[in-house]
């Protein structure tokens, strides 16, 4: 299981300055000034539609009263998929050299076929819990999740959306144990990303049947990647570009993100 609690919490506190700023599209003829932008921290291991009650209340007093209410956000002309993790989207499409990251926050005209209604907590806590649970089918064949009590998914999510490293870390050291008789998981819960792009997912497991070697996150990227040079890429997890001679259960078990995968950005050189 993760043992080194340090990586785990630098990991958990890891925070992005965020700058957000209404569309023009948005403002009704009503306001009597231009809205400020709001700054803001946000965590890396969280989903915007979590972190963006301030915001809301910044931004309503100049939006128009016939302006849908689930607010969505854009990144240089393109809608952000709020479903992915905070950390996930800024990998993809963030600039550690361009700091606040620049958002637009828009209410009206909602991408339908770009992104996922999560305009609840309990919507928000439903996705996340199935994410969990998929992790959890390809780690344990469900067997974890399925014999924790249901507090104990109720703490897993308390944890994440209270931020709250120790609650959370208290249940999920349970998904990440192994044992004498399986002291691997049987498959790597990842999802790889590339810009504008669908994530790649696919079975893979920690240790190669044929040799018995760890398998690393190199023979990852070249399992998973056939259509660009991957020695010549820029891979990021949780915003660091790993070793790629890592092996994955180590990955898996320090650097997953809540939802217990393995979330993988890889931009082209």
């Amino acid at each position: 299981m993760a043992e080194d609690k340090e990586i785990l919490r630098e990991l958990w506190n890891g925070q992005i300055p965020v700058q957000f700023v209404l569309s023009s599209d948005e403002i009704t003829a009503l306001a009597s000034e231009a809205p400020q932008p709001f700054f803001a921290l946000v965590p890396r291991q969280t989903y915007f539609p979590l972190a963006l009650d301030k915001v809301n209340r910044h931004f309503l007093k100049y939006i128009s009263q016939a302006a849908g209410q689930e607010m969505w956000l854009e990144c240089d002309g393109a809608p952000l998929r709020h479903h992915y993790p905070v950390g996930v989207l800024f990998d993809l499409y963030g600039d550690e050299t361009r700091l606040p990251w620049t958002l637009t926050v828009h209410y009206s005209n909602f991408p339908e076929s770009e992104l996922v209604h999560l305009n609840s907590r309990e919507a928000i806590e439903a996705f996340f819990m199935a994410t969990l649970k998929e992790a959890d089918v390809l780690k344990h064949r469900n067997a974890v999740i399925t014999n924790m009590q249901k507090k104990d998914h109720k703490n897993l999510w308390t944890g994440l959306s209270n931020d709250r490293f120790d609650l959370f870390w208290s249940v999920n050291k349970k998904l990440m144990e192994t044992s004498i008789e399986m002291p691997h998981f049987r498959n790597i819960p990842f999802r790889l990303y590339q810009p504008d792009k669908s994530f790649l997912q696919k079975l893979i497991k920690p240790v190669d049947e044929e040799d018995h070697r760890l398998t690393t996150l190199d023979d990852l990227l070249h399992q998973t990647l056939t259509n660009i040079n991957v020695s010549s890429a820029v891979v990021l997890i949780q915003g660091i570009e790993v070793p790629r001679e890592t092996p994955l259960q180590w990955l898996s078990e320090h650097m997953s993100y809540p939802d217990n995968f393995l979330h993988i950005c890889v931009h082209s050189a």
